[in-house]
Protein backbone atom coordinates (compact mmCIF):
# COMPACT_ATOMS: atom_id res chain seq x y z
CA UNK A 1 0.00 0.00 0.00
CA UNK A 2 1.14 3.53 -0.74
CA UNK A 3 0.60 6.72 1.21
CA UNK A 4 1.94 10.27 1.40
CA UNK A 5 5.65 9.69 0.76
CA UNK A 6 5.56 6.27 2.40
CA UNK A 7 4.60 2.71 1.65
CA UNK A 8 4.00 -0.59 3.42
CA UNK A 9 4.98 -3.93 1.93
CA UNK A 10 3.91 -7.31 3.32
CA UNK A 11 6.87 -8.79 5.19
CA UNK A 12 9.11 -10.88 2.93
CA UNK A 13 11.85 -13.23 4.18
CA UNK A 14 14.49 -11.32 2.22
CA UNK A 15 13.78 -8.28 4.45
CA UNK A 16 14.43 -10.24 7.67
CA UNK A 17 18.03 -9.17 8.27
CA UNK A 18 17.43 -5.51 7.39
CA UNK A 19 14.46 -5.34 9.75
CA UNK A 20 16.42 -7.11 12.48
CA UNK A 21 19.21 -4.52 12.14
CA UNK A 22 16.66 -1.68 12.21
CA UNK A 23 15.08 -3.06 15.40
CA UNK A 24 18.53 -3.25 17.00
CA UNK A 25 19.01 0.51 16.61
CA UNK A 26 17.06 1.15 19.83
CA UNK A 27 17.41 -1.80 22.20
CA UNK A 28 15.92 0.09 25.15
CA UNK A 29 12.56 0.73 23.52
CA UNK A 30 11.67 -2.96 23.61
CA UNK A 31 11.19 -2.70 27.39
CA UNK A 32 7.84 -0.96 26.79
CA UNK A 33 6.69 -3.53 24.21
CA UNK A 34 4.89 -6.71 25.20
CA UNK A 35 7.45 -8.76 23.25
CA UNK A 36 11.12 -8.26 22.49
CA UNK A 37 12.35 -7.56 18.97
CA UNK A 38 15.86 -6.68 20.05
CA UNK A 39 18.65 -8.61 18.30
CA UNK A 40 18.70 -11.49 20.81
CA UNK A 41 14.98 -12.22 20.42
CA UNK A 42 14.09 -10.88 16.97
CA UNK A 43 14.20 -14.18 15.07
CA UNK A 44 11.90 -16.03 17.46
CA UNK A 45 9.51 -13.09 17.91
CA UNK A 46 9.07 -12.42 14.19
CA UNK A 47 8.45 -16.12 13.48
CA UNK A 48 5.68 -16.17 16.11
CA UNK A 49 4.19 -12.94 14.78
CA UNK A 50 4.16 -14.15 11.18
CA UNK A 51 2.55 -17.45 12.21
CA UNK A 52 -0.55 -15.75 13.62
CA UNK A 53 -3.50 -16.36 11.28
CA UNK A 54 -5.14 -13.07 12.25
CA UNK A 55 -2.12 -10.89 11.46
CA UNK A 56 -0.46 -9.27 8.46
CA UNK A 57 2.94 -7.67 9.12
CA UNK A 58 4.45 -4.96 6.93
CA UNK A 59 7.85 -3.42 6.45
CA UNK A 60 7.53 0.37 6.21
CA UNK A 61 9.41 2.56 3.75
CA UNK A 62 10.07 6.17 2.93
CA UNK A 63 11.43 6.26 -0.59
CA UNK A 64 13.98 3.41 -0.54
CA UNK A 65 14.83 3.65 3.16
CA UNK A 66 13.46 1.16 5.67
CA UNK A 67 11.47 3.05 8.31
CA UNK A 68 10.37 0.12 10.49
CA UNK A 69 7.39 -2.22 10.75
CA UNK A 70 3.72 -2.35 11.66
CA UNK A 71 0.94 -4.94 11.57
CA UNK A 72 -2.75 -5.45 11.17
CA UNK A 73 -3.52 -7.60 14.22
CA UNK A 74 -6.63 -9.35 15.54
CA UNK A 75 -8.18 -9.15 12.08
CA UNK A 76 -11.85 -9.98 12.58
CA UNK A 77 -13.71 -9.92 9.23
CA UNK A 78 -17.00 -11.08 10.80
CA UNK A 79 -17.12 -8.01 13.06
CA UNK A 80 -15.22 -5.82 10.58
CA UNK A 81 -12.59 -4.81 13.09
CA UNK A 82 -8.82 -4.97 13.40
CA UNK A 83 -5.96 -3.54 15.40
CA UNK A 84 -3.01 -1.61 14.04
CA UNK A 85 -0.04 -2.35 16.22
CA UNK A 86 3.32 -3.91 16.76
CA UNK A 87 4.66 -0.70 15.23
CA UNK A 88 8.32 0.22 15.45
CA UNK A 89 10.09 3.17 13.85
CA UNK A 90 13.82 3.55 13.60
CA UNK A 91 14.97 6.32 15.98
CA UNK A 92 15.83 8.92 13.33
CA UNK A 93 12.29 8.72 11.91
CA UNK A 94 10.55 9.46 15.21
CA UNK A 95 9.10 12.95 15.43
CA UNK A 96 9.27 13.47 11.65
CA UNK A 97 5.56 13.01 10.92
CA UNK A 98 6.07 9.55 9.43
CA UNK A 99 3.82 7.94 12.05
CA UNK A 100 0.87 10.10 11.00
CA UNK A 101 1.40 9.38 7.32
CA UNK A 102 1.73 5.63 7.87
CA UNK A 103 -1.28 5.43 10.19
CA UNK A 104 -3.33 7.47 7.67
CA UNK A 105 -2.36 5.01 4.94
CA UNK A 106 -3.12 1.92 7.03
CA UNK A 107 -6.42 3.26 8.36
CA UNK A 108 -7.55 4.32 4.89
CA UNK A 109 -6.72 0.87 3.48
CA UNK A 110 -8.58 -0.89 6.30
CA UNK A 111 -11.68 1.25 5.77
CA UNK A 112 -11.54 0.74 1.99
CA UNK A 113 -11.42 -3.02 2.69
CA UNK A 114 -14.67 -2.77 4.64
CA UNK A 115 -13.47 -2.53 8.24
CA UNK A 116 -15.50 -0.23 10.49
CA UNK A 117 -13.40 -0.33 13.70
CA UNK A 118 -9.65 0.15 14.02
CA UNK A 119 -8.10 -0.35 17.46
CA UNK A 120 -4.78 0.67 18.93
CA UNK A 121 -3.44 -0.84 22.17
CA UNK A 122 -0.75 1.09 23.97
CA UNK A 123 1.28 0.29 27.08
CA UNK A 124 0.17 2.75 29.77
CA UNK A 125 3.84 3.67 30.31
CA UNK A 126 4.21 4.72 26.66
CA UNK A 127 3.21 8.37 26.92
CA UNK A 128 4.65 9.21 23.47
CA UNK A 129 2.38 6.69 21.72
CA UNK A 130 -0.66 7.78 23.71
CA UNK A 131 -0.05 11.38 22.62
CA UNK A 132 0.32 10.21 19.00
CA UNK A 133 -3.04 8.43 19.22
CA UNK A 134 -4.69 11.63 20.49
CA UNK A 135 -3.15 13.66 17.64
CA UNK A 136 -4.42 11.06 15.18
CA UNK A 137 -7.95 11.58 16.47
CA UNK A 138 -8.34 8.18 18.09
CA UNK A 139 -10.79 7.95 20.98
CA UNK A 140 -9.36 6.74 24.29
CA UNK A 141 -11.83 4.06 25.37
CA UNK A 142 -10.23 3.08 28.64
CA UNK A 143 -7.58 1.01 30.34
CA UNK A 144 -7.45 -2.77 30.44
CA UNK A 145 -5.80 -3.25 33.82
CA UNK A 146 -3.17 -5.98 34.28
CA UNK A 147 -3.89 -6.94 30.67
CA UNK A 148 -0.60 -8.48 29.58
CA UNK A 149 2.52 -9.92 31.17
CA UNK A 150 5.34 -8.64 28.99
CA UNK A 151 8.56 -10.39 28.04
CA UNK A 152 10.30 -8.62 30.96
CA UNK A 153 7.72 -9.91 33.46
CA UNK A 154 6.08 -6.47 33.83
CA UNK A 155 2.32 -6.66 34.34
CA UNK A 156 1.12 -4.17 31.78
CA UNK A 157 -1.93 -1.95 31.81
CA UNK A 158 -3.08 -1.40 28.22
CA UNK A 159 -4.73 1.82 27.06
CA UNK A 160 -7.31 1.07 24.36
CA UNK A 161 -7.94 3.60 21.57
CA UNK A 162 -10.15 3.29 18.50
CA UNK A 163 -11.20 5.03 15.34
CA UNK A 164 -14.49 4.18 13.67
CA UNK A 165 -15.09 4.37 9.94
CA UNK A 166 -17.60 7.20 10.36
CA UNK A 167 -15.06 9.24 12.37
CA UNK A 168 -12.37 9.06 9.69
CA UNK A 169 -12.30 11.79 7.03
CA UNK A 170 -12.88 10.48 3.52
Amino acid sequence: MVGDGCRAEPFQPERHEALKAACAEDREIWHIYSVNCGPEAFDETIVRLLARPDTVTFTLWQDDELVGMSSYLRIDPANRGLEIGFTYYRPHFRGTGINRRIKDMMIRRAIEAGFIRIEFRVDARNVRSQAAMARLGAVREGVRRADTITWTGHVRDTVLFSILKDEWPT
